[in-house]
């Protein structure tokens, strides 16, 4: 369903769980940027109706996934501390084609998210299929589930805006620019992507 064209190196997991501490630092900042992405949306194309009534929910969505990934760090003693850089967000926007019209703008930004959505889908599920605290299995379950979701809104949108050819073209050239990311991405204990 998530079309990635690279699985997540299976290293990553056995990673993650054994820095789980940092993985939730990290995750927790995704959870604000992915909220703050949507506003950002908003503000910027507001007669958009469509895009304002699909990325509303997900708003309060991705602030709630936010405040539960805190939640979780109070229950282990963890402080969220400073912001990490996202290299792998960072390398995606550098793929991201400047200029044409407005709306391609807005499909560019939209392809973005929704690359960001899949693989944070993806790793949560490898999250809940692999980790021993049944807790965090739990709740890495619900969280894939509502990013699957977002990823969903997010590419509905941008065939919104234009051709659904056209859409669908630059998400194939997005997916291989994902892939050459994570193919060159070593797996980090303290990062989410």
């Amino acid at each position: 369903m998530l079309h990635l064209k690279l699985p997540t190196d299976p290293r990553w997991v056995n990673i993650a769980e054994k820095n789980i501490e940092d993985i939730l630092i990290d995750h927790a900042y995704c959870e604000q940027k992915a909220a703050s992405t949507c506003i950002s949306l908003i503000v910027q194309y507001p007669e958009k109706d469509e895009l304002v009534e699909m990325l509303t929910p997900v708003v309060a969505e991705e602030w709630d996934h936010f405040e539960r990934v805190l939640k979780e760090m109070r229950k282990r003693g963890i402080s969220l501390g400073k912001m990490r850089k996202d290299e792998y967000v960072n390398q995606l926007a550098q793929k991201i084609k400047k200029g044409g019209s407005r709306e391609q703008q807005l499909v560019e930004k939209l392809l973005m998210s929704a690359l960001i959505e899949a693989r944070s889908c993806e790793r949560f599920k490898l999250l809940w299929q692999n980790l021993e605290d049944e807790n965090l299995k739990e709740f890495y379950y619900e969280l894939m589930v509502s990013e699957a979701g977002h990823y969903t809104n997010f590419i509905t949108l941008a065939r919104n805006y234009l051709p659904r050819e056209e859409v669908d073209k630059r998400w194939q050239e997005l997916l291989k620019e994902e892939k050459a990311i994570i193919e060159n991405l070593e797996p980090r204990s303290d990062r989410m992507h």
